[in-house]
Formats: structure tokens, C-alpha cells, sequence
């Protein structure tokens, strides 16, 4: 099984913006925040997309 056009994670500073249907990261800070992203988008084999100063998710193609 391989996974293609689904959100794998999503990376936020703002928890109120965001809710479940995804593995979900809190960050305290937009520095932590961008170096997470980073790392999930390697570990997770996914491509991040920034919805906004404090929300990104990474999602397979």
C-alpha cells in the first residue's frame, strides 16, 4: 500500500486553527516550528506547504 494525495501531518504554532483527522505538532515558536517541518519532511517523505505564518502541513503526492 502506498500513500498519495493524503496530508501525512500537520505543524502549527497555533493549536485553534487546527484539530484531528491528522498526526498534529503544537510548537511554541514559528523558529521550532519551521525546523520540525523540516525534519518531518524528510522523515515523513512529503512535501511541506505553508497555509499561513503559523500553519504548514506536509502532504504525500
Amino acid at each position: 500500500m502506498s500513500l498519495e494525495k493524503f496530508i501525512l501531518a500537520v505543524v502549527t504554532t497555533n493549536s485553534a486553527k487546527v484539530s484531528g483527522g491528522a498526526s498534529v505538532f503544537h510548537c511554541s515558536d514559528k523558529k521550532e516550528m519551521d525546523e520540525l517541518t523540516a525534519n518531518l519532511e524528510a522523515i515523513l517523505d512529503g512535501i511541506a506547504h505553508a497555509l499561513g505564518d503559523e500553519l504548514y502541513i506536509i502532504v504525500k503526492h
